[in-house]
């Protein structure tokens, strides 16, 4: 079966600053992710890994280049088109993003809740993600009552209970132990294969390296390299 273009990324390129102070952080990125895949992207610390993942999901605005995702054009997108966009897409950042004074449940229904189903569909998706993910002894929990790795679980159900068409990841691993960290991804990758969702990842973690249908390095900006393998 043909699997349809979820991103499509022609010549794009990404600057900070202006006039003599302008830097450029993306050069001539070329990339292209389908749906039930899940891909790895590697590279040092300040080689544009996180700015390519925040234009990617409609957070940052694209300057130069094509940036098409789920068939939308990024390049002069109106912000109700972003808008859009962004209902599809599920976000797993490092620091988490839960509201405090949310339990675990809570947070993960306000995410819910954006699909626009009944309360009871709420409910149940918030609860069963949430077990999915090892945390169905802390529905009612706040986030100042669980440890890093859970917070970062709680943060990963809020992600998936969508069930979005693409899932952006930032480190999803990096607080996680081993044996959770390939549960959650092994998770991720099954949601991409039942749901034609595209994931792309963000990792240094070597421990969910087989993990990938693909790996991209990039490094000052520059793809300098596709494999199935993972490699440093």
């Amino acid at each position: 079966m043909l699997k349809k273009s979820i991103v499509n990324i022609q010549n794009l390129n990404h600057f900070y600053g202006t006039g003599l102070l302008q830097k450029q952080i993306l050069f001539d990125v070329n990339l292209e992710l389908r749906t039930g895949e899940i891909v790895l992207l590697t590279g040092p610390s300040g080689s544009g890994k996180s700015t390519l993942l925040s234009l990617i999901g409609g957070l940052r605005s694209v300057q130069e280049g094509s940036l098409e995702v789920l068939n939308w054009e990024l390049n002069n997108a109106s912000n109700n088109q972003l808008v859009q966009i962004r209902r599809n897409i599920g976000y797993i950042f490092q620091n988490y993003n839960l509201l405090g004074f949310l339990t675990a449940q809570q947070n993960v229904q306000v995410s819910a809740e954006l699909s626009k189903v009944s309360r009871q569909e709420v409910r149940m998706r918030s609860e069963t993600i949430l077990r999915a993910v090892g945390l169905g002894h802390r529905l009612n929990y706040y986030p100042q009552q669980l440890s890093g790795g859970e917070k970062q679980r709680v943060a990963i159900a809020c992600a998936l209970v969508n069930r979005p068409r693409l899932v952006l990841a930032d480190e999803p691993t990096a607080s996680l132990d081993g044996q959770t960290g390939r549960d959650v991804v092994n998770l991720m990758k099954q949601l991409s294969q039942e749901n034609d969702c595209a994931i792309l990842l963000v990792t240094h973690d070597n421990r969910i390296s087989d993990i990938g249908d693909r790996t991209i390095r990039i490094e000052d900006g520059q793809i300098c390299e596709m494999s199935k393998s993972y490699s440093y």
